[in-house]
């Protein structure tokens, strides 16, 4: 990958990489690597989670990556990671983030999203569950957690921030009482779930829409054993082998005329 990402511009200026390596799935012992990696190759948008458990390992990776006497200074690299469910009560979601900059060793983010819509149970059990193993939720409204969040952008603790599986109804709410702009939507997004409604929503609106999953994500728990595989598509298949690329270029390729980040699966 080149050194020169190609980017997208967001409301606030900011030019963000349209190529990232995602780190979900990415397992701790691995993950460091992996990044370090990335960016010796050219990567320059790390996007990552606090639910994914592996920010403290991706902070170690980028304290030996970045700084000023390195090769990649931190203004050079665009970081990404979101806010999770357990801590969408307004009096949570600033430690939530300082939580979030310790671990990756950084002064502020690039992005910060609302990794969902919906509240789980305050606390720090990630995935918080009733006696019959359904999920416990929490009555706090998205919108109150955003208010919290623009607060964030006030503190310059993040340059932006955004939403993450969100539909439309949800994002036009969060615009009915927004000071600070969402400036992107991180959708699962591929040539099985095109998301074209939604895309074209966000364009009218002014948020960038960055696509996660973007190979269709082949080994997720969930899949159901006779669902297609996407990078064996026959029509993908055969693009490839015209233009003498991988399934996965031709995806991504596709991905990036949508004008859409990408985070690799």
């Amino acid at each position: 990958m080149s050194a020169e990402c190609d980017f997208v511009a967001l409301h606030t200026g900011q030019k963000m990489p349209l190529i990232g390596l995602g780190t979900w799935k990415s397992e701790r012992g691995q993950v460091k690597e992996a990044v370090k990696y990335a960016l010796s190759v050219g990567y320059r948008h790390i996007d990552c989670a606090a639910a994914y458990s592996n920010e403290v390992e991706i902070g170690e990776a980028f304290q030996e990556c970045l700084g000023p006497n390195k090769v990649i200074k931190r203004e050079d690299l665009f970081v990404t990671s979101k806010l999770w469910n357990t801590k969408h009560h307004p009096e949570d979601v600033e430690p939530a983030l300082r939580k979030t900059l310790g671990d990756l060793k950084l002064d502020y983010l690039d992005l910060y999203l609302m990794h969902w819509p919906h509240a789980f149970e305050r606390g720090d059990n990630l995935f918080p569950k009733n006696p019959d193993n359904t999920m416990r939720y929490d009555y706090t409204d998205y919108k109150d957690t955003w208010k919290a969040m623009e607060k964030l952008v006030e503190k310059g603790l993040v340059k932006a921030i955004g939403l993450s599986n969100f539909n439309s109804r949800q994002i036009d709410d969060v615009l009915s009482v927004a000071t600070v702009k969402p400036a992107v939507l991180q959708v699962e997004c591929h040539p099985y779930l095109a998301q074209n409604e939604l895309i074209a929503h966000c364009q009218k609106r002014g948020l960038v829409v960055t696509a996660y999953s973007p190979l269709g994500s082949p080994d997720r728990m969930w899949k159901h054993p006779d669902e297609p595989v996407l990078l064996e598509e026959p029509g993908i298949k055969k693009l490839a082998e015209k233009y003498s690329k991988s399934p996965a270029q031709i995806i991504l390729s596709k991905s990036q005329l949508l004008d859409t980040g990408k985070q690799d699966d």
